[in-house]
């Protein structure tokens, strides 16, 4: 194939960091026809660029060098410019940045196939590209030229070429410094709603002098999100949970809509509001969570999860008496179970902690996998060889410690987050902040059950509880001020 791909890679300078900023738009009806009419050049240039080369692949169209096809980024902007005036006498209309994303989309979409079954890409691999349609893809195109950005002394507006002044629902001007740079902005719809995210190059922020201590954290799907080494216990909204059976109806009624209706686009909408309801409250949660804990402690511990593997379905398994029927699995005790995992969403929490970490200056101690932390007493070291998972207290049976099998856990992270951790091939598990750790931070409680910060815990925002062996009434979070009254 000739299609090789050669993205020139963005070097940020010294001291500078690139980050996205996402605002919502506030479009006019007649904007929000411009921007469907510039998503949908773009997903038309993407499969137009896709039917000619398969006629590549299929030896009907040649090729201008070696190999079947050639569906690198010049020689598709090559055969567009041909080819636009009859393929699309209307592209005038829209700005030449929407033609110019879609088919950047097309050859990236084929370069990663390519590299991901050579071998040379990283992560899950990736499928043969495939057409867009109207109705299953996302409404999206880029601003990569031109004059788009910020408006001078509008501080609540873009401009988007051919589109013109936009007005959006928060203040750039506060978003974006007069020394940052901006280098790309993408525009889509989500939810019924127009968004656009800013691509900058910006200054690299200050660490943050009030770090201090460490911390270990234990997640979890069940009453608690996560339980840490110093006693705090942040609860379990189960947010898909309160809104599974509205939405439930929702579907239901959508199903028996007639496809094409103006009933059905209504009722899409609705299911539509319900799901960005259950993400904007799983996204709040967790930014809070994760930027009290970044900008509070020095050292962080969390472990390496597999969450694809935890949410793996059970196999079927066949009667051997029996021939063509199978015996049960517990397939449907343990599709709440993934749905319950889901709902947090560990995998985001740690990608949130490790590049908040790395903006405020702390470390990410990431802890083997395997690493019996649930097991392990935190004041003796002795391993159990069997702890089952309705067990909620761990009881040693060598110093006899009587912790909530959280909070044990918790600690050993935080015992092996604050010493670097080396695996089988020698490297550390350390994320966040480049700087290593030099000596091993000393843990504030090798065997001592505290308290949570009720200071802390109010910063959440959200429903949390203490472990009732400090307080006199169960489940009630003494502030701070309640005890010097008392």
């Amino acid at each position: 194939m000739s299609g090789e791909n050669k993205k020139r890679r963005y070097h940020t300078p010294p001291g500078r960091m690139l980050k996205g900023i996402q605002v919502r738009l506030d479009p006019t009806p007649r904007q929000m026809g411009l921007l469907a009419s510039h998503a949908g050049a773009a997903r038309f240039v993407y499969n137009m660029a896709y039917s000619h080369i398969i006629s590549q692949l299929h030896g009907l169209v040649r090729v201008n060098g070696d190999g079947k096809a050639d569906w690198s980024m010049p020689a598709l902007r090559r055969w567009w410019n041909e080819w636009k005036h009859e393929l699309a006498p209307w592209w005038a209309e829209n700005s030449k940045e929407a033609y110019t994303s879609g088919l950047q989309a097309l050859s990236d979409a084929f370069s990663n196939y390519f590299k991901s079954r050579n071998g040379q890409r990283k992560g899950e691999r990736v499928g043969w590209p495939r057409r867009k349609t109207k109705h299953h893809s996302i409404p999206k195109f880029t601003y990569t030229t031109g004059s788009f950005g910020l408006i001078d002394g509008d501080m609540c507006a873009l401009r988007l070429p051919r589109i013109g002044r936009v007005h959006c629902f928060e203040n750039l001007h506060k978003l974006v410094q007069p020394a940052d740079k901006i280098l790309a902005l993408s525009v889509r719809q989500k939810h019924g709603k127009w968004y656009a995210t800013l691509r900058v190059e910006t200054d690299q922020p200050k660490p943050v002098s009030t770090l201090h201590g460490s911390i270990g954290i234990d997640l979890n799907c069940g009453d608690n999100i996560l339980t840490t080494s110093d006693g705090l216990v942040v609860a379990n909204p189960k947010y898909y949970q309160k809104t599974a059976r509205k939405l439930a109806r929702a579907q239901h009624c959508l199903a028996r809509k007639k496809p094409g209706s103006k009933r059905r686009e209504r009722q899409v909408r609705k299911v539509s509001r319900l799901q960005e309801k259950i993400a904007c409250q799983r996204s709040n949660l967790r930014h809070k969570i994760t930027h009290m804990l970044a900008t509070t402690y020095k050292h962080i511990g969390i472990e390496d999860l597999n969450v694809k593997g935890m949410t793996r379905r059970p196999q079927p398994k066949e009667n051997p008496d029996n021939p063509n029927h199978y015996l049960p699995n517990n397939a449907k005790a343990k599709s709440g179970l993934n749905k319950s995992i889901l709902d947090v969403g560990f995998g985001e929490i740690r990608r949130q902690l490790e590049y908040k970490c790395h903006t405020s200056g702390a470390i990410l101690h990431v802890i083997d996998r395997w690493y019996p932390s649930s097991k392990t007493c935190s004041g003796c070291g002795m391993v159990k060889t069997k702890l089952s998972l309705n067990q909620r207290t761990f009881i040693c049976d060598s110093c006899g410690l009587i912790l909530p099998r959280d909070l044990n856990a918790a600690i050993n992270i935080n015992h092996i987050g604050s010493t670097p951790m080396l695996n089988a091939r020698g490297e550390t598990h350390e994320t966040g902040s480049l700087t290593p750790v030099s000596e091993p931070v000393p843990s504030k409680h090798p065997t001592v059950y505290r308290e949570g910060n009720a200071y802390r815990a109010t910063r959440i925002r959200c429903k949390t509880r203490s472990h009732p062996s400090k307080n006199k009434t169960p489940g009630v979070l003494v502030s701070s001020q309640q005890k010097q009254t008392n």
